[in-house]
């Protein structure tokens, strides 16, 4: 079963692996290894949404979305999406940022250093705000209570996480104009560039964000219409077509998995600006994550244990907020790419320590109630 839904995950992370080895050594073995651990952690709750809804679809939807779902998720958003952001922002070709890549490495990281300021502010905006929406938002279950529930009562208060995100941004980028000023430099004139791009990381999640809203209430619409025209059959004693009604809903499955895949993608692209600026060692190790994380969406719809370990989520939501604010940190300072790409599966480690912890308490309080 292991085997054979993760066989294809696990011979693209050898060749991966190898491919690493043989282009920067041992060196880039290990930020691949932790780009791909990166990526599946920071992508474990999209897998769980995925398979939540992909379970509902037919055997025919289910395939279109581990095909033609799959060359989006990982020759789109991981190996395209990079090459973009370091062309738009070092305001190059993408074919030149390609070629800048292979064969001349240290004009391409002179010019992703000095583009780094607008691309960690745009990608810190857009981690911060998804950690944001997702800590001000009351939910049934809390893992740090003594936290999440005093910040879910301020989320009550409307548009909260994004004024929070605008404040801490305009600090952000009144210190680096403030640095910037004092110890001049070509830095001193960038103040604005960071201000625009991280206004830009804002747009881009409230657009996604609200893309996603759009095709759920047509999947929320579409089961509607589905369960009124069951009832109605049943009544009438006719048979409905639920073929073209369960067509409509599933399209609109399917596009709003997209919308919500491509939304989860930026966590891991833009994160790995945090690790890495290596764009070829960026696509490999996106590419093996984002291959185990569709293998975990189908494993999990297949098991059925979606609900086994429930504060992941909320550790990889913690470690958004935690990459958010060393990407907006990196705009100044320097920060070791190991203690970026560890905070992360930390957190995840102890979210699932949580879970195991939490599954074991509520079997003994069963066992207790059974004897009693």
């Amino acid at each position: 079963m292991v085997l054979k839904t993760f066989g294809w995950s696990f011979a693209v992370t050898a060749l991966g692996l190898v491919a690493a080895v043989l282009y920067g050594g041992w060196a880039a073995f290990g930020i691949v290894a932790i780009l791909s651990i990166l990526e599946i952690s920071l992508s474990f709750d999209n897998a769980v949404v995925n398979a939540g809804i992909l379970k509902k679809m037919n055997a025919f939807w289910q395939r279109i979305f581990l095909t033609i779902g799959i060359l989006i998720a990982v020759f789109g958003m991981r190996l395209v999406f990079p090459v973009v952001i370091v062309a738009v922002s070092a305001q190059v070709g993408p074919i030149e940022a390609v070629d800048l890549a292979l064969s001349d490495k240290d004009r391409y990281q002179e010019l992703v250093t000095d583009a780094h300021p607008s691309i960690a502010a745009f990608g810190g905006m857009f981690l911060l705000m998804i950690f944001l929406d997702f800590i001000f938002t009351d939910r049934e279950i809390k893992w740090l209570t003594w936290l999440e529930r005093p910040l879910a009562k301020l989320g009550k208060v409307d548009m909260l996480s994004v004024c929070v995100a605008l404040i801490i941004l305009l600090i952000s980028a009144m210190t680096f104009a403030t640095n910037a000023h004092q110890h001049g430099g070509g830095h001193a004139n960038k103040a604005e560039t960071v201000l625009l791009s991280g206004v830009a990381g804002l747009i881009t999640y409230l657009i996604v964000g609200g893309l996603s809203g759009y095709f759920e209430n047509k999947l929320e619409e579409g089961e509607e219409r589905e369960h009124e025209a069951e009832e109605a059959a049943k009544k009438s004693g006719k048979k409905v077509s639920v073929v073209a009604v369960g067509g409509k809903a599933a399209f609109f499955m399917f596009l709003y998995l997209e919308v919500l895949d491509a939304s989860f993608s930026f966590d891991g692209v833009i994160g790995a600006f945090a690790v890495t600026n290596d764009i070829v060692l960026m696509a490999l190790g996106l590419g093996i994550g984002a291959m185990y994380v569709r293998s975990l969406t189908v494993y999990l719809v297949r098991q059925g244990t979606l609900d086994d370990y429930v504060y992941l989520e909320h550790g990889a939501h913690y470690a958004i907020g935690a990459l958010a604010l060393i990407l907006l940190v990196t705009i100044q300072y320097e920060i070791p790419e190991m203690i970026t790409g560890l905070v992360g599966v930390a957190l995840i480690g102890w979210s699932f320590v949580s879970s195991v912890r939490r599954n074991r308490a509520i079997a003994a309080q069963e066992a207790l109630s059974e004897k009693a």
